[in-house]
C-alpha cells in the first residue's frame, strides 16, 4: 500500500514539475541585421545596427543569429562597444553562423572583431527585457449590429495561453486524484478500503 502511495506520489511531482518547467512564452531566433546580415555598414548607414535594434524586442531567452564571412563577433562590455576595444570580449566567435542565447536581461553588447569595422559601425548595442509575456487573446470589441446573414466572428486563442492552461489542468487534476487518493488512505477504515 505504501508502494502505491510513493508511486502516485512521484508521478504527481513529475507532472508538476514539468508544468511548472515549461517556459512563460516563445523563446524566437533573430537574425541580427535582417537579410543583410552581419556586416559593416555603408559609408553612410553607420546607425544601420542601431536603427535595426530600434525594430527588434529582445527577451531572454531569445537568440541572435549573427552570420558572416571573413570576420567575427565579440561580446565586450560597454566600454569595449564604445571604444571598439576588442583587446578583453567576453566571447569570441569566428564561424560565420554564430547563434549566441540572450540569458540575462539588460544591456548587451556586440562588436566586429576587426576594430576599424567596429569603428565604421558594425557593432550592436541591446536592451533585454524579462522572459517572453504569456501571450493573451486581445481583447473583445463591440462590434456594431450586423445583418442577418453576417457570420460572427470567432475568438482569437493564443497558442502560449492554451499550453499554460492545458499544464494548469493537468496540474489540478493530478492534485485531485493524490488528494483522493491520499484522503481514502488515511480516513477509510482498512477492511472498507477500495484504494
Amino acid at each position: 500500500m505504501a508502494s502505491l502511495f510513493r508511486l502516485v506520489f512521484a508521478v504527481f511531482v513529475m507532472i508538476l514539475l514539468s508544468a511548472i518547467d515549461n517556459p512563460v512564452g516563445a523563446s524566437k531566433e533573430i537574425k541580427v541585421g535582417g537579410t543583410e546580415g552581419w556586416r559593416q555598414p555603408g559609408f553612410n548607414d553607420s546607425a544601420m545596427y542601431n536603427q535595426w535594434a530600434a525594430r527588434h524586442r529582445f527577451h531572454v531567452g531569445d537568440s541572435l543569429r549573427f552570420q558572416y564571412k571573413n570576420d567575427s563577433v565579440l561580446v565586450v562590455d560597454k566600454y569595449g562597444y564604445f571604444h571598439c576595444n576588442t583587446t578583453n570580449p567576453i566571447s569570441t566567435f569566428k564561424d560565420g553562423s554564430t547563434l549566441v542565447t540572450i540569458e540575462r536581461p539588460g544591456p548587451a553588447y556586440f562588436i566586429s572583431g576587426n576594430p576599424d569595422r567596429c569603428k565604421n559601425g558594425q557593432r550592436l548595442a541591446i536592451e533585454v527585457m524579462g522572459l517572453h509575456p504569456i501571450a493573451r487573446s486581445p481583447p473583445s470589441i463591440a462590434y456594431p449590429p450586423q445583418s442577418y446573414m453576417a457570420v460572427s466572428p470567432s475568438p482569437v486563442s493564443s497558442s502560449g495561453e492554451s499550453v499554460h492552461m492545458a499544464a494548469l489542468a493537468v496540474v489540478s487534476v493530478s492534485m485531485a486524484l493524490v488528494t483522493s487518493f491520499v484522503t481514502c488512505l488515511v480516513f477509510a477504515p482498512y477492511h472498507f478500503r477500495i484504494c
